[in-house]
Formats: C-alpha cells, structure tokens, sequence
C-alpha cells in the first residue's frame, strides 16, 4: 500500500508539473558579438528550468532575407538578440515575415527584446509599438517621445533631438521604479549593476508602457542628467514584451541583476506571471554580484 500510495503521489507531482515553455532565441545580423551572447542567453533561459530554448539565425549579412520566415507561432517566447543597425547589416524582413511577426504578438505571443534589438527596423511602425523605444537608425523626435522619470512619476518628452546614445561602459545603480509587478516584486528597490553600457535618449511610440525600472544618465559619464528607462514592458494587443537595455557584452551578462530580471522578464512575457524566487546573492545598492 506505502509503495502504491509513493507512485500515484509521484505520477501527480508529473502530470501537475508545467511543461517548459517554449523559447527561440532570434540572431544572425547584430552591430555586437551575438555569437558570444546568444549562448549566454540560452544557458541563463535554460538553467530555470522553465524554458526549451532554440536558436533561429538569420542569413549572413551578404545573402538575401527573401526566404527568412521563422515559426514564430510554434514558440511561446521570442528573444531578440538581432538588429539590422549599419550599412552591412541593414534590411527589412519579407513583408510576410514582418506581418507574421506582428500577429503572434498581436495573438498573445511573448517577446524579449534584448540590449540592442531596439536599435533595429526604424522604419517598421509596428515594431517599433511592440518594443515601446527604440535608439540610432536615425531616430528622433518623429517617431516618440523621451521617457523620463521626473518627480517620482513617468515623464513623456517631445523636446527634438536624437533618438539612441550612451557613455563609457561604467557600473551604474538601476531603482526599481514599480515594485508590485510580477517580474520586479520582491526584488530591491536600488542595485548596481556590473559594468555595461547605459542607453538613454532612446525615443518610440511608448504605448502601454509598464515603466519597471530607471537609471541614473549622469552628465560626467557623457549622458543626459536624466533618469533613463532600462526596464520596462510593453502590452500589444494580447502580447507581452519585456525590453532590457542591459547586456552589452558576456561580462555585463554575468551580472546576477541581468541574470534575474531576463529570467523573470522571460517569465513573464511567456506566461503572464513569475514562479521565481530572488536568489541570495542578487546584488545590493552598494555592491555588484556576478556569476561566472
């Protein structure tokens, strides 16, 4: 009976267990290393436990896109770690591809949109709505505002001016701006961040936009004096996006703060919620944690 009654508790922790959710990992055309950073990727979604992570790359730069058409339907999640920024890499997916793109997030479909991702397809309106804010590529005023956190609210501002820039890599302190969502709940409210790049300047559309957390673009490191969105999620139709600007390069990647917040931020954008817990070693205001 003891030995019956272990199997059938066994079997129900099986059938009650959720099945890894589905995650591709979009690269092939980047202006930064996506060959280091993609496998970075894929073991930070992997080791969750949570996700099935398959890698979809793009045709060389040199050679056409005419037949790139990824499933994007057979994928819970998608990862952008893919721009076509510079003369090299640029060109616009088929018109197919950019529409099947658009109904699997308009249908309820996740996206990441991962450091760079943001600088890509500055032509492409809907797109440009999915990932909220975008940098380079000629951006500026015409396609959105600056967000900016002033005053303990979120600022919309239509002042001119160049869309996409940063300073000299440097530690900075990232302050969680809404603390009851999901995939910021729990964590503290300042950490510091290892050594990246801080984007600010970057401007879009900003529409259903979940200001998550902010940075410090300090005038010294060539910013903007401004508190600058470095996470933040974006509803569109019945789709989530999560959009972190952090993640430079693999040792930006091995800070436990860009660790945690793609895994949650994945998370979230795949299900809607977060089952994570806030590991230990997750870093504070005044220290930098990293795994290597």
């Amino acid at each position: 009976m003891m030995r019956r009654t272990l199997i059938l508790l066994c079997l129900a922790a099986t059938l009650g267990a959720a099945a890894p959710k589905k995650a591709m990992i979009l690269d092939g055309r980047n202006n930064h290393d996506w060959r280091a950073t993609t496998p970075v990727l894929k073991q930070i979604l992997e080791e969750t436990g949570l996700f099935t992570v398959e890698v979809v790359t793009a045709p060389p730069d040199n050679e056409s896109l005419a037949s790139f058409a990824p499933n994007f339907a057979a994928f819970d999640v998608i990862v952008l770690n893919y721009n076509d920024f510079g003369p090299k890499n640029a060109g616009d997916w088929p018109d197919g591809t950019q529409r099947a793109f658009e109904k699997y997030v308009r249908d309820g479909g996740g996206v990441v949109s991962f450091h760079a991702a943001d600088n890509a397809f500055p032509k492409w309106v809907e797109f440009n709505k999915i990932v909220g804010l975008g940098g380079w590529a000629g951006r500026n005023e015409k396609d959105g505002p600056y967000i900016r956190w002033r005053d303990g609210k979120v600022v919309r501002d239509d002042s001119p001016g160049r869309g996409g820039s940063h300073g000299p890599r440097h530690e900075f302190v990232v302050e969680i701006r809404e603390p009851n969502h999901p995939i910021t709940k729990g964590l503290p409210l300042k950490w510091k961040h290892a050594m990246d790049e801080l984007y600010d300047r970057l401007r879009g559309p900003a529409e259903r936009l979940t200001l998550l957390g902010t940075a410090f673009s300090a005038v010294e490191m060539k910013g903007t004096g401004e508190h600058e969105p470095i996470l933040f999620t974006i509803e569109y139709g019945k789709g989530r996006v999560f959009h972190t600007t952090l993640g430079h390069d693999v040792p930006a990647m091995q800070c436990v703060g860009f660790i945690v917040t793609l895994q949650r931020g994945t998370e979230w954008a795949a299900t809607g919620k977060v089952t994570q817990k806030v590991p230990g070693d997750f870093p504070t205001a005044e220290a930098v944690s990293v795994r290597r």
